[in-house]
């Protein structure tokens, strides 16, 4: 992650969840952070390679970042982090119950239980090397953590939500993202209700010896109970490039329409700010439904990456004069809604109700138009990725784009 984006992503992150935490409450965007496609969605709104696993990783270092000054203010901690990071989380958790008040030693355990679940009782090829443990003042939390499949180097991301959650091993999950591996052992699955029972039953009657006497007995498993039910299921695609399949171009044409027609009746101040035009808008746009958009609306995360690209080009070089401006008007929003000054933020709000009532008959260019013409204006937008700076067109050598 080049520090040029991660600290944007701090930014950026921070100001959207002080919106959201502003409309909707701390808990909402617990439940937001543990559904995948809008976690999908939010890292690529910030310029993350939108199809990649270390979205995990760059979203839950910029909360950190970014939360973690105005935990105070807001009431919300995050925890953990990747690798030595994610071994700390139980001392974090236990250090902020003593400064804010709640059992930070039973959220410690609840840590350690959600790391050894996903560990021990999903055992599925994927080794854990980030665990992020994001809790309120009130002692409600989300968990998310990711494991890597050594063989395939292929992420799986495990969400957790305190919300509702009845037991840790008895489909505890809010989410599991990844794509199906084949057979694995799940004994969260709530059909092994029986095979943990019968391994605790087993411990305890039997020893160890007749253990392995009744493990080679065993043939078969028990009458195939009815299938589990489907959690929300995020699977995302080996390529980097942002297709049409990828997005769903009514959507894409309604934020658009959205920041073409609102825009100017909403933003008219802002658009007298120099160098805040139509282009942060659009932006903005995509942001807006990041904020306020229900879950049915994050089905194609990719499309999100249209806000401020992405670092590796995919689907353009991220704009950071676009990126900024983006910051500077919701930061601006954020500090006059903590005044009762709630203009900016309701903006926002009605660009986001704008997009879903146009896309419905509104139509546009196509990704492929779409993309050429961020392409051709880019140098003029602070375009950067991690190969540099983006020239203008005709300084471009030809056979660069074929290698990118």
């Amino acid at each position: 992650m080049p520090k040029w984006l991660g600290d944007r992503m701090t930014r950026l992150s921070a100001v959207m969840c002080e919106a959201i935490i502003h409309h909707y409450g701390r808990n909402e965007l617990l439940r937001r952070l543990a559904h995948p496609f809008w976690f999908q969605s939010f890292g690529a709104v910030m310029g993350m390679d939108w199809h990649s696993s270390g979205i995990t990783t760059s979203v839950v270092g910029a909360l950190k970042r970014g939360l973690t000054p105005l935990s105070g203010e807001l009431g919300i901690h995050v925890c953990g982090g990747r690798g030595a990071h994610s071994r700390k989380t139980p001392h974090e958790l236990t250090l902020i119950g003593e400064r804010v008040g709640f059992d930070g030693t039973g959220l410690a355990n609840a840590s350690r239980l959600v790391a050894k679940v996903d560990s021990a009782a999903v055992q599925d090829g994927f080794d854990l090397y980030l665990h992020g443990f994001i809790v309120t003042d009130d002692g409600d939390w989300v968990v998310v953590q990711q494991g890597m499949n050594g063989d395939s180097k292929v992420a799986r991301r495990y969400h957790w939500l305190s919300e509702g959650l009845k037991s840790f091993v008895d489909q505890p999950h809010a989410a599991i993202e990844g794509a199906n591996q084949g057979q694995i052992i799940n004994l969260t699955d709530h059909r092994a209700a029986a095979s943990r029972k019968g391994q605790l039953d087993l411990l305890l009657d039997l020893g160890p010896d007749r253990i392995v006497k009744t493990f080679a007995e065993v043939e078969h498993g028990p009458t195939p109970e009815p299938a589990q039910a489907f959690l929300p299921h995020l699977v995302m695609p080996a390529h980097h490039d942002v297709r049409e399949s990828d997005v769903v171009m009514r959507r894409l044409h309604g934020n658009i329409a959205a920041a073409a027609e609102r825009g100017p009746a909403d933003f008219s101040e802002l658009l007298m700010v120099p160098g805040v035009g139509a282009r942060t808008v659009r932006a903005l746009a995509l942001v807006a439904e990041v904020v306020h958009g229900a879950p049915c609306r994050f089905s194609d995360p990719g499309r999100f990456s249209l806000a401020h690209g992405g670092k590796d080009r995919h689907p353009f070089p991220v704009p950071l004069k676009v990126y900024d401006e983006t910051i500077g008007v919701l930061k601006s929003a954020v500090q006059k809604a903590r005044l009762g000054r709630d203009e900016e933020l309701g903006a926002l709000r009605r660009l986001d109700d704008q997009s879903r009532q146009v896309e419905r008959y509104i139509t546009g260019p196509s990704l492929k138009e779409i993309v050429a013409g961020e392409f051709d204006q880019s140098h003029l937008l602070g375009g950067r990725s991690v190969f540099g700076w983006e020239p203008a067109p005709e300084e471009t050598p030809a056979k660069s784009s074929k290698k990118l």
